[in-house]
């Protein structure tokens, strides 16, 4: 325990220059409190609201809600209708990014989509033509196909692939591709759960490692002029600003975005535009997130076909 206390300390002080902000850092993921959670509307709010509302925030979405802390929405028999999806509000504050995207989206892919709660905000944000959501890791296949069912969400296709097998058969076809990527997700101890080993170095290393092998794939996938957004539900600047500042420097490419309505966020690690909510603004549990636009002009654009899809994406599910 006082190995891992040590790491945390580190981290804290690797966060903030101030000393009140390292002890509040610590003291949340220590003691850990009950957030508002969120929900995503994908049909018309009923009348009466079925729900009493926190305020709601300058960046939030039209369509998403804050509810009180002891809300318990995922009870609630419209949840099972398919007419909301219950989503973390640290999950929406990183998916808010896509707010940025000013053209028409055709195509998206979500790497890392499982349990689709980033695919399920990014259909109801921008009606694309067709998404595809990418799961590398056989058992969460279930749940995902269950949540897109549940939540009306069409056309999808789901696939099973290892990024680079998308990236070397989808190239320059998306027009949005979401890398919700793998992280130590030290984020998980300040909603009270588990997670030994997630501030170690070694992990914090190779998670990092994995998220730029995951970016370098998927920006193959993205067309000229379209984006790319990564986010994360961890707090280590390697997982996070290192790793953005990696994939801009190695793909001069991809201009990073500046998301207007989430400026008040604006990491002060580093001075790309992206975005960090921390546990101790009492709003979530804490996400990073980030959006690039490809403007690269040499990219040939491919059209998806229906065959190349049933190649690459599964049939159904059983």
């Amino acid at each position: 325990m006082e190995k891992i206390s040590n790491h945390l300390i580190k981290l804290s002080r690797q966060l903030f220059a101030d000393q009140v902000e390292q002890e509040k850092f610590i003291n949340i993921i220590c003691q850990p409190e009950k957030f508002s959670p969120g929900i995503v509307w994908l049909k018309n709010r009923p009348l009466p609201h079925p729900f009493i509302t926190a305020e709601s925030l300058s960046w939030q979405p039209e369509f998403c809600d804050r509810l009180l802390p002891d809300a318990r929405p995922g009870q609630n028999p419209l949840h099972d209708q398919g007419d909301y999806y219950c989503l973390d509000f640290s999950s929406i504050f990183a998916a808010t990014v896509l707010s940025a995207i000013n053209k028409p989206i055709n195509i998206i892919l979500d790497m890392c989509a499982s349990p689709g709660g980033k695919s399920i905000f990014a259909w109801r944000l921008l009606q694309p033509e067709l998404i595809i959501c990418n799961e590398t890791i056989g058992k969460r296949l279930g749940m995902l196909f269950s949540n897109l069912k549940r939540c009306g969400i069409q056309p999808y296709r789901v696939s099973n692939k290892d990024s680079q097998i998308l990236a070397d058969n989808l190239p320059n076809i998306a027009d949005l591709v979401i890398v919700d990527a793998p992280c130590t997700g030290q984020s998980l101890l300040v909603k009270g759960e588990k997670n030994p080993g997630c501030f170690h170095p070694i992990n914090i290393n190779q998670n990092a490692n994995r998220q730029k092998r995951i970016l370098a794939n998927a920006g193959k996938v993205v067309k000229s002029g379209g984006y790319l957004a990564y986010m994360t539900c961890t707090y280590s600047p390697a997982e996070n600003e290192i790793v953005g500042q990696w994939f801009s420097d190695k793909f001069p490419n991809f201009q990073p975005v500046i998301v207007e309505n989430l400026l008040a966020y604006q990491s002060h690690l580093t001075e790309l535009p992206c975005y960090r909510l921390f546990p101790q603004s009492g709003i979530g549990a804490g996400a990073f997130t980030m959006l690039w636009q490809n403007q690269s002009e040499d990219d040939v654009n491919q059209t998806i076909s229906d065959d190349l899809i049933d190649q690459i994406c599964l049939a159904n599910f059983t």
